[in-house]
């Protein structure tokens, strides 16, 4: 016989995170206006405002009443944001893997591909958002062609498929923009009678891992050179000057590089790196990573495999939390 299920009312307002946004958003929205002159975009006050008035009873409630007992619940508007609402960004987690689980990733092997970026990337990314979307297009060609060439065919004869989450934060909550997908270890061809059927591509060498992410480099440049947003001038690549920031920009880009670098934005420590808090790293830790090529700030890792999207050691479904989501095939 199943437990009972038990309703616990989330209550955000005896958490560490709901108090601290609570007692300094507010004066840290006065202090960064005031020290850049330019009003901070609406969409971030309103992520704050939203944030303290998600859970809380005061700003709106559903009573649920069991018809037959009697007994009632009250339910607190949530705020349904992308932000850093914990609550909403774990409900927002679980109803995407099961939503891919059920419709969207078939039942064989799937590798985990993950490219971080130079810190000036990260810091264009986050400042023309548009870019992102081309810069995925490029990594899912490279990959796509190289289990291409692994199962032996053709661009025309096979397909691949790849959900890649667009992830914009690190390990400590700051601004990091690189990309998580989710990538079939193989690809599709149509057999003779039509139906399709999967072909494994293996594990990747060192050497095509290291191929592949030199090859993604070159691209990313060609790319944003044509955009218009990288310059080469002797030999070397610069970043464009901007045709002129708006208010938005003139206000967001040094909280943005702030964030990139770990560094503080405002205030008597401006410019100081945050304190970071962490145990000793154990020795192997050291050690390079299997099946990860490093190249001039560039990151490309492969090396976290699992038989299918639902097994459940596949450490992704657990970093499907923020950011936006694309469903691309080959």
């Amino acid at each position: 016989m199943a437990p009972p299920v038990h309703y616990e009312r989330h209550r955000p307002e005896q958490t560490t995170l709901y108090r601290l946004v609570q007692q300094h958003a507010a004066s840290f929205i006065a202090h960064t206006e005031a020290s850049t002159g330019w009003q901070l975009p609406q969409f971030i006050k309103g992520e704050f405002d939203a944030f303290l008035e998600c859970g809380i009873l005061a700003h709106g409630f559903l009573r649920l009443r069991c018809g037959e007992c009697g007994h009632d619940k009250l339910l607190a508007f949530s705020c349904k944001r992308r932000g850093f609402c914990p609550s909403c960004g774990a409900r927002r987690m679980s109803q995407t893997s099961a939503q891919r689980v059920d419709h969207v990733i078939p039942h064989v092997p799937v590798r985990q591909w993950v490219l971080s970026l130079p810190i000036p990337l990260r810091l264009l990314l986050a400042a023309q958002p548009e870019l992102v979307t081309p810069v995925l297009q490029v990594v899912q060609r490279v990959v796509t062609r190289h289990l291409l060439d692994r199962a032996g065919l053709k661009a025309a004869e096979g397909h691949g498929g790849a959900v890649t989450l667009i992830q914009r934060f690190g390990s400590a909550a700051n601004l990091n923009i690189h990309l998580h997908g989710l990538v079939l270890d193989g690809v599709y061809r149509c057999g003779a009678d039509g139906a399709p059927s999967f072909i494994e591509a293996g594990v990747p060498t060192e050497d095509e891992l290291h191929a592949l992410l030199q090859t993604i480099i070159a691209r990313l440049m060609k790319m944003l050179t044509r955009r218009g947003v990288l310059v080469e001038d002797m030999g070397q690549t610069y970043l464009a000057e901007p045709d002129g920031d708006g208010d938005e920009a003139r206000t967001l880009r040094p909280l943005q590089a702030a964030a990139i670098t770990y560094r503080i934005a405002f205030g008597p420590r401006a410019g100081q790196k945050m304190l970071t808090l962490r145990g000793a790293m154990p020795q192997e830790a050291t050690s390079r990573q299997p099946l990860c090529a490093d190249i001039d700030g560039f990151s490309l890792h492969a090396a976290v495999r699992g038989k299918t999207w639902s097994d459940p050691y596949f450490p992704f479904q657990g970093a499907a939390r923020s950011g936006n989501r694309r469903a691309t095939g080959g």
